[in-house]
């Protein structure tokens, strides 16, 4: 339960011995045309991102650095493409929403096609391998969780500041310079097409974070490959009950196990677990016997940091803090589990 074990690449890449995924991403060159259909789009994709593979294995093997010459266009200019095909009809999430964002139409989300950014700064408050950290908090949320500490940001996407990526990738450069260890985008879903667009106009080698609550769709989690070098990654709930009741989606386990286990094909995950009152054995002990049989190396953040905020006040079962019986539990399903790399 000490240093990490499973983020070896990613240490790599902040020290910048080798490059960052979106670096080798934007080295592939794809041609396409913009106004072909989506389909058309995803076969060029799914032919390109081959020849990533191959590349990101070779340059691995290695264990070196090398310099990468940026195609124009590039596959990643192809995956903003897609992204914004995306927006017209709206699946960046598993709500699946199917509104025209590019147009004025809303989900779930109450996004339209701009994204806004609540705060950027250098945060201190991260897993200790990351700070400082580059967090960059999106406005708006594709859950309506009751317990939300960010409330004030998640339930107003139309505050902040409209995201101009140009612009980000200047301050991301300076904030690498100040000593930020990573970028780390925070609830990114429904500003998928944004974050990509900011990562393309970045120029320094600097790991790219997906801090995410794990529902985005099987589209985004493909154009993310590549792009992502750890996930961050929210795992709420162990029983799909619970899902629906504090956070208002459905079908949360088959979504979040499947994204998680395409992450864990295709990047380093961090899992971060929330631990809920009264929810060690309807939540907290699924969650982590799954990540023991499916996806086993990878960071795992059991957090007792959960406070009533929000809406919290109205379900009387979690209006309360953990009692140190239920911290000693958690602690005992994780010991009991024989997780590998457990951050408490």
């Amino acid at each position: 339960m000490g240093d990490p074990k499973f983020l070896n690449r990613y240490f790599k890449v902040e020290k910048d011995e080798l490059p960052a995924r979106f670096r080798i991403i934007k080295s592939i060159p794809a041609d396409f045309v913009p106004s072909a259909c989506v389909d058309d789009l995803w076969k060029i994709h799914d032919s390109k991102i081959e020849k990533y593979q191959e590349l990101l294995e070779s340059i691995d093997s290695k264990e070196k650095n090398i310099e990468l010459a940026e195609a124009t266009p590039s596959l990643l200019d192809l995956k903003i493409a897609i992204a914004e095909k995306i927006l017209e009809n709206c699946h960046m999430c598993e709500r699946r929403c199917g509104v025209d964002r590019r147009h004025g139409e809303k989900g779930f989300c109450r996004l339209l096609e701009s994204s806004r950014y609540a705060s950027e700064f250098l945060h201190m408050g991260e897993e200790p391998e990351l700070v400082p950290s580059h967090t960059i908090f999106f406005t708006g949320c594709v859950f309506a969780c009751v317990y939300c500490q960010n409330w004030d940001i998640s339930t107003r996407p139309e505050s902040g500041i409209e995201v101009d990526p140009e612009n980000l990738a200047r301050i991301i450069k300076r904030r690498r310079h100040e000593g930020a260890r990573n970028v780390n985008f925070v609830t990114p879903t429904p500003h998928a097409h944004s974050v990509l667009k900011i990562i393309n106009n970045v120029s320094e080698n600097i790991p790219m974070v997906w801090n995410s609550n794990m529902y985005h769709s099987e589209e985004v989690a493909k154009l993310l490959e590549g792009v992502i070098d750890v996930y961050l990654a929210d795992f709420k709930y162990g029983d799909d009950n619970c899902a629906r009741k504090y956070s208002k989606v459905q079908n949360y386990l088959d979504i979040v196990k499947r994204d998680h286990k395409i992450a864990y094909q295709n990047a380093e995950i961090i899992v971060r677990h929330l631990v809920l009152p009264d929810h060690l054995e309807c939540c907290t002990r699924p969650i982590v016997e799954w990540i023991a049989n499916n996806i086993p190396e990878v960071r795992f953040n059991l957090m007792f940091q959960y406070m009533p905020y929000y809406r919290a006040s109205k379900y009387p079962e979690i209006d309360r803090l953990l009692t140190s019986d239920e911290k000693r539990r958690a602690i005992r399903i994780v010991e009991e589990a024989g997780l590998e790399d457990v951050l408490l």
